[in-house]
């Protein structure tokens, strides 16, 4: 009996494999080859916390010995190195009396390659809603600091791939993305 419950398990499982590839084979190959495992990783994620936005950011724990005006001060330098600008930078909120893994403080800055952002608009209004990258400086009361920023993978290899040009400049923004918050985190300029 149990035999035979694999097998319909098993039968089941081809005939909407064999479905799904029917209906959408012909698109899914149509996408970037990092597609799949991108968003594979993603959903892992929101699979592990139930949370999705934790599935499209990347964070970064700021060091103890740097101050968040060193952390601001660091980004804005780096913006510069990766040939990005920064274009707001606000203190969202300030919290007296949080406690514990309340959140006390929020400083978001914002920046963007504004050649790049003006060539992937030419290319899809969409990407706008990308537009312009953050990294965001959460402070709890019990003196944690993190840095946020988005993860920008699907948006370089979620859909059909990009033309090589287009992949260049995405590269280039997800690179000053990754180093930028991992860099100012330690304090480095």
């Amino acid at each position: 009996m149990f035999k035979n419950l694999l097998a319909l398990i098993g039968l089941v499982a081809l005939v909407a494999g064999i479905g799904g590839y029917a209906k959408y084979g012909s698109q899914v190959a149509a996408l970037d080859d990092q597609a799949i495992s991108t968003y594979t990783k993603m959903f892992e994620k929101v699979l592990a916390t139930g949370d999705a936005a934790k599935g499209m950011v990347l964070k970064y724990k700021v060091n103890d010995d740097v101050e968040n005006a060193d952390v601001v001060e660091s980004i804005n330098a780096l913006a510069e190195e990766y040939n990005m600008r920064v274009t707001g930078d606000t203190k969202m909120f300030t919290i007296e009396g949080a406690k514990g893994d309340e959140v006390k403080y929020v400083e978001n800055i914002s920046m963007c390659s504004l050649s790049i952002a003006k060539k992937f608009l030419a290319y899809s209004h969409e990407f706008g809603g990308f537009m312009p990258c953050r990294i965001m400086l959460i402070e709890l009361a019990n003196g944690e600091r993190w840095l946020y920023t988005m993860d920008l993978s699907l948006a370089i290899h979620g859909g059909h791939p990009l033309p090589k040009e287009m992949l260049e400049l995405a590269s280039h923004v997800q690179k000053a993305m990754l180093e930028i918050p991992a860099r100012a985190a330690e304090g480095d300029f």
